[in-house]
């Protein structure tokens, strides 16, 4: 077990040996993260949370109440689950059959947003600072800074690194700078792509 020393773990919650806990990490109430799982530094993972063995969570992450990160599922740095949003591992699960070698890989990539009770079909992967609506339910590959909301979801529009919606279609061209950070977002087609601020020249 290698838990680093500024790390708070509640005592009702249960961290087996071998897990791998980083720097400023706080792990609340009745929460179980197994044996195998790495979790980086300054998480929060919030009452009720379930960490399976085969799980890498990055820096920065938020897992809110109740929620399960089942084996063969990764989050990137700063992502957010909202509470009680699913995983799933099994794409055709049946009780009566072991289905334990077929399970299907999700990755989260950074600044992605989970909103509350929306559902991660297993296999998918979800594009970095998307943001999933409250319910939705994702059974695709999610694009970076993709709105997805419904059932299935589908995409309502682009939201921002701050978060916050861009004012573009879903396609076609034109540019949008936020009135936060000052970064530029440039549509292209059906990609949208992020110029950080410090990064623009003068004359972008």
């Amino acid at each position: 077990m290698t838990i680093h020393p500024s790390a708070t773990i509640h005592p009702t919650a249960l961290v087996d040996e071998g897990a791998t806990i980083g720097a400023n990490s706080r792990i609340w109430h009745w929460v179980h993260v197994c044996g195998g799982a790495v979790i980086g530094e300054r998480c929060s993972l919030g009452q009720n949370v379930f960490v399976g063995n085969r799980v890498r969570i990055g820096h920065n992450v938020k897992i809110q109440n109740n929620v399960s990160v089942y084996d063969n599922v990764t989050l990137e740095d700063d992502v957010f689950c909202g509470p009680s949003m699913v995983f799933t591992n099994v794409y055709n699960p049946r009780s009566a059959v072991s289905r334990k070698d077929e399970y299907r890989d999700t990755w989260v990539e950074r600044g992605a947003t989970l909103g509350a009770n929306c559902t991660i079909v297993c296999g998918t992967r979800i594009g970095h600072h998307a943001f999933v609506g409250a319910g939705a339910v994702i059974n695709r590959d999610v694009k970076p800074f993709s709105l997805m909301v419904g059932v299935p979801a589908r995409q309502l529009g682009w939201m921002s690194a701050y978060g916050e919606r861009v004012d573009l279609p879903l396609a076609g061209c034109g540019s949008w700078i936020c009135p936060h950070t000052g970064d530029c977002y440039e549509l292209k087609g059906e990609q949208l792509l992020h110029k950080p601020a410090d990064q623009m020249s003068p004359m972008s």
